[in-house]
């Protein structure tokens, strides 16, 4: 029976989820050696796709950032969905696959890996456009108070930067699924019309 090669991307991919799972079980603790293992690839072939473990988790960050958009876009597209829906659900969106990733574990890159957790803030503060332009649709149609809509990226932003700056998820065992739908139920009824 012949043996199906993997393509570098297929690869990429399967060695990012790997990372993102060890990273669920063991935080930081795990090594490159650990997702070789994982992937059942050897230290060679990981190594011709991430040269070491702070790449790796940038890809991870990009890869997790770029599912959420795609995801976005889908909410965007969903011609069933209200003004305020599309809003509600834009800015809580999260892909399924993402829900059981451990965001208690943030704090703990931005101590180790500062340009990683720099990565993150980058991505939280960029591609807000289509955001930005369903809030002001919102407002035009009236189920949006007139509000400063750079006032409520801000708000929100910085209500999920806190939840990665702090150690809130941890301390107070929140889900940060849950957290998230509840930052953009306060945001959302306190800007509804």
């Amino acid at each position: 029976m012949a043996r199906v090669s993997k393509s570098i991307d297929e690869i990429r991919e399967e060695i990012i989820r790997a990372c993102i799972a060890l990273f669920n079980q063991k935080g930081l603790k795990f090594t490159m050696d650990d997702v070789a293992n994982y992937c059942r690839i050897s230290k060679k072939t990981m190594y011709v796709v991430f040269n070491d473990k702070e790449t790796l988790f940038l890809a991870v960050v990009d890869y997790l950032f770029d599912g959420i958009k795609e995801s976005e876009a889908e909410v965007l597209n969903d011609t069933s969905l209200s003004t305020i829906e599309k809003i509600r659900k834009i800015l809580g969106v999260m892909p399924e696959s993402y829900k059981e990733l451990d965001f208690g574990k943030m704090l703990l890159i931005k101590e180790k890996y500062p340009a990683i957790y720099e990565k993150v803030e980058e991505r939280l503060e960029t591609g807000w456009e289509k955001t930005l332009e369903l809030l002001e649709r919102g407002v035009k149609e009236g189920v949006i108070r007139h509000v400063d809509i750079s006032i409520v990226k801000i708000m929100f932003e910085a209500s999920v930067e806190q939840f990665f700056r702090r150690d809130i998820i941890n301390r107070d065992k929140i889900n940060y699924h849950k957290a998230l739908n509840q930052v953009v139920e306060i945001i959302l009824d306190g800007i509804k019309a």
